[in-house]
């Protein structure tokens, strides 16, 4: 080995000898007991990484609403904190109890619970669709019962109401899943390998080195968010708004915006990811708006106004809608089959004439150490089937006595419904994502919308019914996803099913107050927020809104040729998808993705462009040096999400003080210059 490679240690390093022996690893060390892994200082670092991590969610959901893993930062940064916190202690002869990977696992599953809430509490999508901000920009009339003033009580209290709903629905059943089924659940597996890396030696050297990349690009970032906002004096001002290739590219929406987080997000998408929105963005900014837009006043009135989904808007919206609901059905069956299929073939197995219940704790053989000690942890600490039962009954008594006061749009039996069908939702949800690593969250939450909100009526106000639905949904079946991952990852390190029940109830807490407050903050500091063309246009809540008007007032909303648009593109999806589906995972890569095709028809290029950066220079570091790419990439890319993603903080109260960047650069066409210059 050269010297450069002798200093880089990867996770793969990390463990001499194939994963069954890990546990051997630390055969010697005590596992503390429930109680114990669930510390004061755990919960103190996790509020902490909280705050950071939800800011960067938000951001993301006000802007593009793609969101990467961030299970890498949250693990690494918690290992760090509390690393960090027990060395000084150690240093001073203070320190009680040692930081243990269960300690780790609980910081990680708490921030990211909290975290979640920031993409399920619809903050960027169904509540923003709510507005009348983008009712306003949709031109849609269907008067003041469908749309609704925001206000940060009913928020912080409809979010309570519903996030643990879906905890309660799939505790009797972790058993079944970790055990029984022995579903792999690919990011919480992944979480948990990590983590137990971070606590060996090598690991440990490992985890430092790629803390320090992380603060480096992480400082890098924000100071650069801090200098672009120097030149921003208006929206259409500063480097976010630089005509890299040319102003009637820039017009197009191609064009590069120097942002660290989409540069970040790129280095973490898969290449196929990316290719497949850029190839979106080529057909549909590239070619299918210019030409749609030569049809103004022919396919659609030339009076009306560019955010109007009467016009060219409508096209974009609807269209984009259409490849989400094609993928999200294709992808929705065929999960959902799995699921059926998986579930049979449980239930059919030689010598399992039932399932075993949650009492039965007998290990039976198993083939490795690791197993039968995983195994033997995992069954110690029950949570009694009778808590999830009366907790999820008493929730959901309370949920329906109190949403349709958050939203008279929707009545009791509406609510009640949704209850009834949940567990059921929920478990597919997690048993799907299982198999999978895909939940379907805003699947089922579309779903909600067009059962709810048509069901309601758009005179009795069904469009905020069909969107408060679609959070009621959302949030059950992805807190249950969510939990049934962190039972996995609880496994694979050793951490008690309590620990990771309390962690995510607590984590849930914390982001059922802080997404709305944080959301708050941009509110009041961003006027123009969720209209179009601003810094942070919410693109999903007009998604979201549409959907909802299409599912009370059926495709009269479809401005002209627009459905036989969406059909074909529906069908495009489908077809696209089932395609990749039938040449498997080796030349699947080389087919896009209509899902990540679908994100630019209405957003644009530029960001896309961003990403693609971030693609490429992943790709040239690989090429030079794979082994440091592949150790260092993740860390990088975490440190300038997380760097540009914190600068919003301070630039959000700069601008709720009133104080406004002192420049504007902007650019004009030689023919504006020249004519400004003989004026």
């Amino acid at each position: 080995m050269t010297r450069d490679e002798e200093k880089v240690i990867t996770n793969e390093e990390v463990f001499d000898t194939e994963e069954e022996t890990v546990e051997r690893v630390f055969a010697d060390k005590e596992v503390p007991t429930w109680q114990q892994q669930l510390t004061v200082r755990a919960f103190v670092v996790s509020f902490v990484l909280s705050i950071l991590f939800t800011f960067i969610v938000m951001k993301l959901n006000l802007t593009t609403g793609i969101i990467p893993s961030l299970n890498v930062s949250a693990g690494l940064l918690g290992f760090f904190f509390v690393k960090t916190w027990t060395k000084f202690l150690e240093k001073f002869g203070m320190l009680k109890q040692p930081f243990t990977r269960q300690e780790n696992t609980v910081i990680q599953t708490c921030v990211v619970a909290s975290a979640g809430i920031a993409f399920s509490g619809g903050a960027g999508s169904y509540i923003m669709g709510m507005t009348e901000t983008i009712s306003k920009a949709s031109g849609d009339k269907y008067g003041p019962g469908n749309t609704k003033n925001l206000a940060l009580s009913w928020m912080i209290g409809f979010l309570f109401v519903v996030s643990f709903l879906g905890l309660f629905s799939v505790v009797p059943l972790r058993k079944i899943m970790v055990i029984d089924f022995k579903l792999t659940y690919p990011s919480g597996t992944a979480t948990a390998l990590l983590i137990n890396s971070f606590h060996t030696p090598k690991g440990a050297k490992l985890a430092k080195q790629q803390v320090k990349e992380l603060g480096k690009f992480f400082s890098f970032s924000f100071f650069w968010g801090f200098f672009q906002w120097f030149f921003a004096a208006t929206d259409s001002c500063g480097f976010s708004n630089f005509p890299t290739f040319g102003l009637k590219a820039f017009k197009n929406k191609f064009y590069f915006d120097f942002s660290a987080t989409y540069v970040g997000v790129g280095m973490i998408c898969p290449y196929s990811i990316n290719i497949s929105m850029m190839i979106g963005a080529i057909l549909s900014w590239g070619i299918m708006w210019p030409l749609i837009g030569t049809r103004k006043g022919h396919w659609y009135s030339s009076e009306l106004s560019e955010s109007s989904l009467h016009g060219i808007q409508g096209y974009r919206v609807f269209i984009s809608i259409a490849i989400i609901l094609g993928d999200g059905l294709y992808n929705f069956v065929m999960v959902f089959s799995r699921t059926l299929i998986g579930l049979y073939k449980q239930l059919t197995k030689k010598n399992k004439g039932v399932l075993p219940s949650d009492a039965t704790l007998e290990v039976t053989q198993h083939k490795s150490f690791d197993e039968e000690r995983r195994t033997k942890y995992f069954l110690q600490d029950r949570i009694p089937t009778w808590v999830a039962v009366v907790g999820y009954v008493i929730l959901a008594t309370i949920a329906i006595i109190v949403v349709p006061f958050i939203f008279h749009q929707l009545k009791w039996y509406h609510v009640l419904l949704m209850y009834i069908v949940a567990p059921v939702l929920a478990f597919c949800n997690a048993y799907g994502c299982g198999l999978t690593d895909w939940s379907l969250a805003s699947t089922y939450g579309k779903l909600g919308i067009f059962v709810i909100g048509g069901w309601v009526g758009a005179s009795q106000g069904g469009i905020v019914a069909g969107l408060a639905a679609c959070g009621v949904m959302m949030n059950i079946v992805s807190t249950a996803a969510d939990l049934s991952q962190d039972f996995k990852t609880g496994y694979l390190t050793l951490a008690s099913p309590r620990s990771m029940f309390i962690s995510q109830i607590i984590g849930t807490a914390m982001g059922c107050v802080m997404s709305p407050c944080v959301f708050w903050i941009f509110y009041k500091a961003f006027p123009d927020l969720g209209l179009p063309g601003s810094p942070y246009s919410a693109p999903y809540g007009q998604v979201y809104r549409s959907i909802a008007s299409l599912g009370v007032v059926g495709i009269g909303a479809l401005p002209k040729h627009c459905l036989t648009l969406c059909i074909i593109f529906f069908l495009f999806a489908i077809a696209v998808n089932a395609l990749r589906g039938l040449v498997g995972k080796k030349y699947a890569q080389f087919i896009p993705i209509p899902m990540a095709m679908a994100i630019p028809f209405y957003l644009g290029g530029y960001f896309v462009i961003d990403m693609c950066v971030g693609s490429l220079i992943l790709f040239i570091w690989q090429y030079m040096d794979k082994v440091k790419a592949d150790a260092f990439a993740p860390a990088v890319a975490s440190g300038l999400i997380c760097g540009d993603g914190i600068w919003t903080l301070p630039s959000s109260l700069l601008a709720l003080a009133g104080v406004k960047p002192p420049m504007c650069m902007q650019f004009i066409s030689r023919s504006q210059a020249d004519a400004e210059a003989s004026g």
